[in-house]
């Protein structure tokens, strides 16, 4: 089997202008939807991996790559991504196709499927974002520290990388440079990008602001003295606006999960190194209240707490954790990732 040809063009939608990457061919479909800070140019290996009989799509989801930069509401969650991912199925006539989605992509799968369940196929969750989104819980029930959800949304952002992607930062001259946070958060330690100008170019065309990346922030009396606002990705993620622990309910439809995650994942993790409550553990940030009042944010359990529900109600799910393996097991170990991906595939009725 040879790399298969990527093409790349625009989706015109009642809502927005869609850019996607999609194969040349192929029967059985396959939907993937990226992460934050980063654009359908992630999947591009995963796509010239598929087999001649699958045709992928992959999106840029808004505020990201060539999509149409319409702005974030985050009072409704991932709920404009989710609708933007609708838009694209009724507009490529698909009907309910197996989807991959990786890190903040699995939330936007996760809404788009307890809002309209008969439009998500057998899926593959990789690394996703908890069901309770990011920061700012303490339990596997999703609990908020903070009335107010304070340490998620917006303000929690390093406010030296977010003027780094404004800037179109390529250097290495800082930790919080776009390129050194690619190289230390989006794959384990010690592994090497060989197309990392594509990947970075890819985190680049992440826009900036209030209604887009990280999104408006509200002060706060509660500790780290930032709450999330109304506009944006951050606050999108934030518990505040995002809760899809709903998804358990789909197992009584006999749904299946093919959940895969990295074992040194350091953005997806219940020990997330971007999680405030963690950084404030590990003495990272000053005035940590302490772990009965903010402890890091048990991400992973969280998923797993629920998709055990989501099988209790009948659902299948697997977890395949890979070891050594850091927070795009797509790129680091494409060929355990592409195994889930075509099971998922297969499972499925032909539609296309």
């Amino acid at each position: 089997m040879g790399a298969r040809r990527v093409i790349e063009r625009d989706v015109a939608t009642e809502r927005v202008r869609l850019h996607v990457r999609e194969t040349e061919g192929g029967q059985r479909p396959l939907v993937l939807v990226h992460g934050n800070c980063s654009s359908s140019a992630f999947f591009d290996r995963s796509l010239a991996s598929l087999p001649d009989e699958v045709y992928g799509i992959a999106l840029d989801l808004r505020g990201f790559g060539d999509t149409e930069p319409a702005p974030i509401d985050a009072t409704r969650g991932l709920g404009d991504h989710a609708d933007d991912l609708l838009a694209l199925l009724d507009a490529e006539g698909l009907g309910r196709p197996p989807m991959l989605a990786h890190s903040a992509g699995g939330g936007v799968v996760m809404q788009l499927a307890v809002e309209h369940p008969d439009r998500v196929g057998p899926l593959v969750l990789e690394a996703p974002l908890s069901p309770y989104g990011f920061g700012g819980t303490k339990d596997l029930d999703g609990t908020p520290c903070f009335d107010d959800h304070a340490g998620s949304g917006g303000g929690i952002a390093n406010p030296d990388f977010v003027a780094g992607l404004a800037a179109g930062d390529r250097s290495e001259d800082d930790a919080a440079a776009p390129r050194n946070v690619l190289r230390a958060f989006y794959a384990a330690d010690g592994y090497h990008f060989e197309d990392e100008e594509h990947l970075l170019d890819s985190m680049l065309t992440t826009r900036t602001g209030d209604a887009h990346y990280p999104g408006s922030a509200e002060p706060s009396p509660n500790w780290p003295g930032t709450a999330p606002g109304e506009t944006g990705m951050n606050n999108a993620m934030s518990p505040r606006w995002y809760d899809t622990s709903g998804f358990a309910q789909l197992g009584a439809a006999g749904s299946t999960v093919r959940w895969v995650r990295g074992t040194d994942d350091r953005i997806v993790s219940d020990t997330s190194m971007l999680d405030i409550g963690h950084l404030g553990a590990i003495g990272a940030v000053s005035g940590w209240p302490g772990h009965e009042v903010f402890p890091p944010q048990p991400m992973v359990s969280q998923t797993r707490a629920v998709l055990e529900r989501f099988a209790a109600n009948g659902g299948r799910y697997t977890e395949t954790a890979l070891e050594g393996i850091g927070h795009s097991p797509h790129l680091e170990a494409p060929d355990a990732v592409l195994a889930l991906v075509l099971a998922a595939v297969r499972e499925q009725p032909l539609e296309r």
